[in-house]
């Protein structure tokens, strides 16, 4: 077995144990041999509607998720061949963002999934717009000016909500979503985002052998016979996918897709094409053990998942920038 392999197959081994794991974790104590039982069951006794109703609905966002944002970060950080590059870079979660709370701004929360489609909105807007732009010129620096761009405007546009919140309740479920989480989510969620992230991972899977040939310079690739152009719009297209529908339903989650590529990064050969799949699977890792995390830690109050991933994120991204540094000297 390779060492590509065994690293393939760790990772889906860590997949299905904090599997199990998270659906066994809650106030209701319900072991590993009952929750897989209790999950056959339909929902005729208590242990499978908690099981289908509460946690099984965390455990698929966290897979879908963590998996999309591992993955769109590998795809970005080898389309702009650079390893501190992540989704956040293109402005999609951040109009995503800037969606939701519109929706909570006018109290639509308690309208069904008027978040989740708001966000949506925000991030098919900024999608569009950075297709316009990107399309029109084949540089790298384009697609980055216009993802900042983008990033910027929903971000300013964003505090103005805040800002301006017609009440303080309002304000309070806007600030604690862009905190991100998988709590009081449902099936109806998982099946809003889930077709739109599987179809942006499988359009970042597709850019695999793009990436690898990007790797010996624009270029040599195109001379390859890879359409740059088309390299680019399949990531950016996927990202978005990937990002915009993961905010719509999680809220911000933050550093997955910076600090998973990197780790992977040397344990695949600097390849971009092979590090694709581990980071799927190392960002559904970390996800849904973040979210587990939250679940058990003392004090009585859960806390939000996209300030763990920072807690993590932010040293990881320190050390990377230190090294970084220490490089280029």
């Amino acid at each position: 077995m390779t060492g590509y392999a065994r690293l393939l197959w760790v990772l889906m081994v860590l997949v299905l144990v904090l599997s199990g794991v998270s659906l066994s974790l809650g106030p209701a104590k319900i072991g590993f041999a009952e929750a897989f039982h209790a999950l056959g069951a339909g929902e005729d006794s208590m242990e499978a509607a908690i099981l289908w109703q509460i946690r099984l609905p965390r455990l698929l966002l966290g897979l879908l998720v963590g998996g999309s944002l591992g993955l769109s970060g590998a795809a970005l950080q080898g389309l702009l061949r650079n390893p501190l590059a992540e989704p956040g870079i293109i402005g999609v979660s951040a109009s995503a963002g800037f969606g939701a709370v519109l929706a909570l701004y006018f109290s639509a929360a308690g309208m069904t999934l008027s978040v989740p489609f708001s966000a949506m909105a925000g991030a098919g807007v900024a999608t569009a717009l950075l297709i316009l732009l990107a399309s029109r010129d084949a540089s790298v620096l384009t697609l980055i000016l216009a993802g900042v761009a983008i990033n910027s405007l929903a971000g300013a546009l964003t505090a103005l909500a805040l800002n301006l919140s017609p009440n303080p309740f309002a304000l309070a479920d806007m600030v604690h979503w862009l905190m991100g989480s998988f709590a009081d989510r449902s099936l109806e969620d998982v099946a809003l985002a889930a077709p739109f992230i599987l179809l942006g991972m499988a359009l970042l899977l597709l850019s695999g052998p793009g990436l690898r040939a990007l790797v010996l310079g624009e270029e040599t690739a195109a001379s390859l016979g890879i359409g740059l152009l088309k390299l680019r719009l399949l990531v950016t297209i996927g990202a978005a996918l990937c990002v915009g529908a993961g905010v719509a339903v999680s809220g911000a989650i933050g550093f997955v897709g910076l600090v998973v590529p990197h780790l992977l990064r040397p344990l695949v050969g600097h390849d971009p094409a092979r590090l694709l799949l581990p980071s799927a699977l190392a960002g559904a890792v970390l996800l849904v053990a973040a979210d587990s995390l939250v679940r058990i830690l003392p004090g009585g109050t859960e806390l939000k998942l996209g300030v763990v991933t920072a807690l993590i994120g932010a040293p990881a991204f320190l050390h990377m920038v230190w090294t970084t540094r220490r490089q280029m000297r």
